[in-house]
């Protein structure tokens, strides 16, 4: 599928200098309480990171290219990968290795940022031991709200990588297929953030972050719908979508 894109850039986090993004920082627990069950994954040893969310006490979800070294293109050891939940200033709320990572059945690494690439690019990690903690809530999924709809995205990227920063409202801008293109403001770290829907007064998760892009001249963020992912994974986790 042809690329739609100006300018693209996947937004996995090796070390970079800081930039200063339009997004408020969780700086306060009180601030950050409704999102503890947002955290760091910290790849290859805490070389690199991601943001993922939990979406049941043991598994989580974040993009699939996160699961893969951007120089090599070859799959990271899950060993050498830590969900941080509700991390803020060197500190988490909880700490869990990962067991299991899977990429969606569709997804194939590869260098150029394309349609197909983002519609698939979704990942499933299960924890080594569950997070039962009454102050770590996983998040619930739903279908994605129609164009121009307002959305909200919690994320950890360059320059804000030690606090959880959040973004109360951005929109999404065109769909493409299952590919959401939103005016969410991303940077380098973010892959894998959540998009949340507010629609219900409450969270539920409708995306995750996959790359960011220029698109008709304005810079925008790139997802893809959560719930058609999902099904890709019913069998091995017995998911209900």
């Amino acid at each position: 599928m042809r690329l739609l894109f100006v300018i693209v850039w996947v937004l996995f986090s090796w070390p970079v200098s800081a930039e200063s993004t339009n997004v408020e920082p969780l700086t306060t627990l009180d601030e950050g309480r409704d999102w503890s069950a947002v955290g760091r994954l910290t790849i290859n040893g805490g070389e690199g990171f991601c943001t993922a969310s939990l979406i049941t006490p043991t598994l989580l979800i974040t993009a699939a290219h996160c699961l893969f070294d951007p120089d090599t293109a070859q799959r990271l050891d899950v060993a050498d990968m830590e969900f941080q939940a509700g991390f803020r200033n060197g500190r988490a709320e909880a700490y869990r290795k990962v067991r299991l990572a899977l990429p969606h059945p569709n997804y194939k690494y590869q260098p150029q940022v394309t349609v197909d690439r983002v519609m698939s690019d979704l990942a499933l990690l299960e924890l080594v031991t569950p997070i039962k903690s009454t102050k770590i809530k996983p998040f619930q999924i739903s279908n994605i709200p129609p164009v121009g709809q307002n959305v909200s995205v919690v994320s950890y990227a360059r320059g804000r990588s030690e606090i959880p920063s959040y973004q109360r409202i951005c929109e999404i801008f065109e769909r493409q297929q299952d590919m959401l293109i939103m005016t969410c403001d991303v940077d380098f770290g973010a892959s894998g953030s959540p998009v949340f829907d507010f629609s219900l007064g409450y969270p539920r998760i409708v995306s995750v972050v996959s790359a960011m892009a220029k698109f008709k001249g304005n810079k925008v963020s790139l997802g893809a719908a959560l719930t058609p992912l999902l099904t890709g994974f019913a069998d091995e986790f017995s998911l209900r979508v």
